[in-house]
């Protein structure tokens, strides 16, 4: 394929967004962009989710700050005006619900007449199917598959390390996202594909139980204290709170629900995770 050939993607809403030509010009939300990068194609621009304020969450944010990509602040809030001084050719958002993109006004791109593709990062697909979808992405606009390759490579060994610590280890992990010092977001570990995959390699993952919500358990701390986990994944995400009333001795490591998905972003987690387990 080269860059003056017609382009299509079936994206996983099941739309089949098109041009002209291989769009080289992407503007994404920016967990999206974050990992796009990672896989060899670096947006114009990125913007955030409702959650984001006027600075990139660095949570989601990858490499994107240092190789200069700029920040738009929130989709559902952009300057339809400056939006279109970038000229992009292709939006790149994510979805949970297979239906819609989740942090941009579908309305707008289609004012813009600039295709939109959505890809799945719900827990209808395996984090290895996720990862995958990206890699198809990159590879449509003609990245470069050898720094994938690479990356995939290292992510292999990342989760081989990762299951001998696990199966040595023995603790009881619990992901959680702060809410403020009275209440706490007590993650369902088989709603995130990423805990589920983690729960395969063979951490023990602790659910908070029956109650509302597809995702989480919303509670107070002492719910989370009643776990009893011995290492607490805590959002490190901006919105989200710092840990609170947890026992002496508990080991914490940072967990963004919203890690880039591609192979070198989830190699760093799984290292990083390795070594919290190891300590």
């Amino acid at each position: 394929m080269s860059g003056t050939q017609a382009w299509g993607f079936t994206d996983d809403r099941g739309a089949e967004p098109a041009a002209a030509r291989v769009p080289r010009r992407v503007v994404a939300y920016a967990r999206a962009g974050a990992a796009l990068l990672d896989l060899g194609v670096r947006p114009v621009a990125v913007y955030g989710s409702g959650h984001d304020g006027e600075r990139l969450d660095p949570a989601k944010a990858g490499g994107l700050a240092a190789a200069g990509v700029p920040y738009l602040g929130p989709g559902r809030a952009l300057d339809e005006g400056l939006l279109r001084e970038l000229r992009p050719e292709v939006i790149v958002d994510v979805t949970y619900d297979g239906k819609s993109p989740y942090a941009l006004d579908e309305a707008l791109a289609e004012r813009l007449g600039v295709p939109l593709v959505a890809l799945s990062v719900g827990n209808e697909l395996a984090l290895p199917a996720i990862l995958g979808r990206f890699a198809a992405l990159a590879a449509s606009l003609e990245a470069d598959p050898a720094a994938d390759r690479e990356a995939v490579r290292e992510l292999a060994a990342a989760e081989a390390a990762l299951g001998d610590v696990a199966a040595r280890s023995g603790l009881a992990v619990l992901a959680l996202s702060g809410a403020g010092p009275e209440q706490v977001h007590l993650a369902r570990p088989q709603a995130w594909p990423e805990l589920a995959h983690l729960a395969g390699l063979g951490l023990r993952f602790l659910d908070p139980g029956p109650g509302p919500g597809a995702n989480w358990l919303t509670g107070d701390w002492a719910r989370a204290v009643e776990l009893r986990p011995g290492l607490v994944l805590f959002d490190e995400r901006e919105h989200a709170t710092p840990p609170y009333e947890l026992p002496a001795g508990v080991r914490l490591t940072p967990w963004s629900p919203e890690t880039p998905p591609s192979p070198a972003a989830y190699a760093r987690f799984f290292r990083v995770l390795a070594e919290a387990l190891e300590a």
